[in-house]
Formats: C-alpha cells, structure tokens, sequence
C-alpha cells in the first residue's frame, strides 16, 4: 500500500518536473473577422493567424476558413497577406514554399489599399495571376527571425492588425482584418505532457484502488 502511495506520488512530480522543463512556445491566435469586400465576402470568421514564439523567431500561419481563399488584387496591394513589424528587415523574413507551381515572397514597401490602413510587410504570390485566376487556399507560412509576438501585433493608425486578400463564399473578393483581439492558443507539448502526466496518475490510482 506504501509503495503503491510512493508510486503514484512519483508519478504526478514527474509530470510536473515535465511541465516545467517544458520549452515556453507562447502562441496567439487573431480571427480575421472584418470584411472590406465589396459586397462582403460572406460569413466571419473568414481564418485565423496564429503565431507562435518560438525561440527568438515568431512563426506565422495564416489559414482560411471553407472555400476562402488568397487572391492577387489592387484592393490588398497584391499582396496575399500583410503585416506590420517592428525592428524587423525583409532579411529576416522566411516564407515556405509549400504550395506548388506556385511562389511566396516577402515584400515591404507603404502598403496602404483599400482604406485598411497602412501596412510594411507583404507576403505575395508572385508568379500568381490577378484577381481570382490563380487562387489558392493552402496555409500561408512564415517565420520572422529575432523578433517577438509583439513586434509583430501593434496595430496600424486604423486599429487593424492583419489583412488578408481572399475571394469568399460569395464570390466577392477584397481585404478581410484581424484587429487587436487575440485569443491564447493551447500549447501542443504541454498539453500532450500534462495529459500523460494525468493518465498516469490515474491508472496508478484505479491500480491502487482495485
């Protein structure tokens, strides 16, 4: 019975010991949920943007919802995405190439279209065609290096955060934001050691008790 006490108290100090050996790797989620289309673009949330502190880089990952999807037009700058970023140079900027025939770059320059405000960085499409030709609606995937979740989340003079060009569900395309309202998001190596930790537990506990 001793042992048994024993075991089961070793088991909940490791899952702690886990816990808190863990790497931090903070992450926030923004909804796009505002719609500058014309015509609108259908029912919000249109995706979300999480990012993720990893280490010194922030890791970006754009991802619409349904059938949206990223466009190529004038209303966005053609830019597929944009952001801003403090203390951050186009250098440290790398984006996946996970979506084939087609390729992402990072760009800057005073984005500024379609009255969403003002905007430094892009990631564009740049072997896309305009408007809805060359849609896609595989994840956008960025990392910027030496840099924080907070250089990148400040936002512009008109309170948005991140814009988006997509074509929604109806047909319409045009910017979709996200303004300053993230929401945490669960962090994948915690829970998955907490949740180990728990199960432990009470295996050892139904043990105990049998």
């Amino acid at each position: 019975m001793k042992l048994r006490c024993l075991s089961v108290l070793a088991t909940a100090a490791l899952a702690t010991g886990l816990l808190a050996a863990a790497p931090a790797q903070a992450a926030v989620v923004f909804n796009l949920t505002g719609d500058h289309c014309s015509g609108g673009c259908g029912t919000p949330p249109f995706g979300t943007v999480t990012l993720t502190q990893n280490g010194t880089t922030v890791d970006v990952d754009v991802d619409l919802f349904g059938t949206n999807a990223f466009v190529k037009t004038g209303a966005a700058d053609f830019e597929a995405f944009k952001f801003n970023a403090t203390g951050v140079v186009l250098g440290d900027i790398t984006v996946n190439q996970n979506n084939p025939g087609k390729t992402l770059a990072a760009q800057t320059g005073a984005f500024n279209g379609d009255g969403t405000g003002t905007f430094g960085f892009g990631i564009a499409c740049t072997t896309c065609g305009g408007g809805a030709s060359d849609k896609f609606s595989t994840d956008i995937i960025f990392h910027v290096a030496t840099a924080t979740i907070a250089d990148l989340t400040a936002p512009n003079s008109s309170g948005n955060v991140f814009v988006a060009d997509i074509i929604g569900s109806t047909g319409n395309t045009g910017p979709v934001f996200a303004t300053s309202d993230p929401t945490p998001a669960p962090e994948p190596t915690t829970l998955a050691l907490l949740s180990s930790g728990l199960l432990g537990f009470g295996l050892l506990r139904r043990r105990n008790s049998a």
